[in-house]
């Protein structure tokens, strides 16, 4: 393995702004640390002095509840005391960029899968298991992230001619970077190590066994991450990735690996928006602002869709992905209405608390 050098707080991706916003942790004797990896609780952090194993405070705990969302993620910037085996979490510093979808399971939760990361490479095979509809929903998360979307189309050295395949990936991919990529004969790798540099951090997301971390082992250098062969009987990867982490780079960047997601439920529909472009102005064209694009008259999608400028796939996949955000967006607000319910139960059982000590039963009456 290369020995790696340990690296500062600015080749971490320490800046100006998250020295600011840690300037209160200052005073009181907190470092800064960057979250590099979650084992079940326990975080793996990186300070400017090196690594130490870290888990969240009491009081952090309390004060997160139970929204996911405010648990530290791997990438993101704590303040921390304590030592090499023991160190404590106390806060975890504003977010610049964040991918964040809908937490597994029924509970109405978002769950942040990595944090104040700057590009973000959508990972998919050029092998059978190419699915422009599994892209289009990476790309919303992409979006809504605030992080540049980047698609590589991998394992190119598998198919012969992808000119028809890299057609289908530019008529939905608008707006993004598109790379053609094979780690094992190199084309287009240098062109994914230009976006990564020192300070910056990057994240691969894809299904299981698109070649992630193939790729990763590409740009290390060496094997930091388990890679298995492809099935031969449907040309699909097997997962190899377990965890989220960040993997420090000899030439400097960083790269968030993360494990093929199952469910990747969107959170916030304004990835939609910018994924779906021509559809938004498509949207904004039509001749009543109530339209419901079934038909009714001067529909701009309708009338696209009869002209050939728009395919039916691509609108069925658009009104999929905005009928879950729509529906994510109730469930959303549902919760917030029923913690706010709980919130002044608790303040209304306080004040009578309060008042039942300071007056007895009869002062309330």
């Amino acid at each position: 393995m290369t020995e790696l050098s340990q690296p500062t707080l600015a080749e971490l991706g320490w800046s100006v702004a998250n020295a600011i916003d840690h300037a209160p942790h200052a005073v009181v004797g907190r470092e800064p640390a960057r979250v590099m990896a979650e084992d079940r609780g326990s975080y793996l952090v990186l300070t400017a002095g090196g690594e130490r194993r870290a888990a969240i405070t009491g009081r952090f705990r309390h004060e997160a509840g139970s929204d996911p969302s405010l648990f530290p993620a791997v990438g993101d910037w704590v303040a921390i005391d304590g030592g090499p085996d023991d160190a404590a979490i106390h806060a975890v510093l504003p977010r610049r960029t964040a991918i964040v979808r809908q937490a597994p399971g029924k509970k109405t939760a978002a769950q942040v899968v990595g944090a104040n990361v700057d590009v973000v490479f959508i990972v998919v095979s050029l092998n059978l298991d190419l699915n422009l509809r599994r892209l289009e929903r990476y790309l919303a998360v992409a979006w809504e992230s605030g992080a540049e979307p980047v698609v590589i189309l991998s394992k190119a050295d598998l198919v012969e001619d992808s000119s028809a395949l890299l057609a289908e990936v530019e008529a939905i991919a608008v707006g993004a970077t598109i790379l053609t990529v094979s780690a094992i004969d190199g084309r287009g790798v240098e062109e994914v190590r230009a976006r990564i540099g020192s300070g910056r951090t990057v994240a691969f997301i894809g299904s299981s066994g698109v070649g992630k971390s193939t790729l990763l082992n590409r740009l290390a250098g060496e094997d930091r991450a388990l890679v298995r062969e492809i099935r031969e009987d449907d040309a699909r990867g097997r997962h190899t990735t377990t965890r989220r982490q960040l993997h420090i780079l000899a030439e400097g960047g960083m790269i968030l690996d993360t494990p093929g997601m199952r469910e990747l439920a969107l959170w916030d529909p304004d990835g939609v928006e910018q994924s779906f472009p021509e559809i938004d102005e498509l949207v904004a064209a039509c001749r009543y602002g109530n339209c419901q694009h079934n038909g009714e008259p001067g529909c701009a999608i309708a009338a696209a869709l009869a002209s050939g400028a728009l395919e039916s796939d691509r609108l069925e996949a658009w009104n999929k992905l905005e009928g879950e955000t729509r529906h994510q967006l109730r469930r959303v607000d549902a919760l917030a209405r029923a913690e706010e319910r709980r919130k002044w139960k608790a303040i209304s059982k306080s004040v009578d608390r309060h008042v039942d000590a300071k007056y007895g039963r009869e002062g309330r009456r």
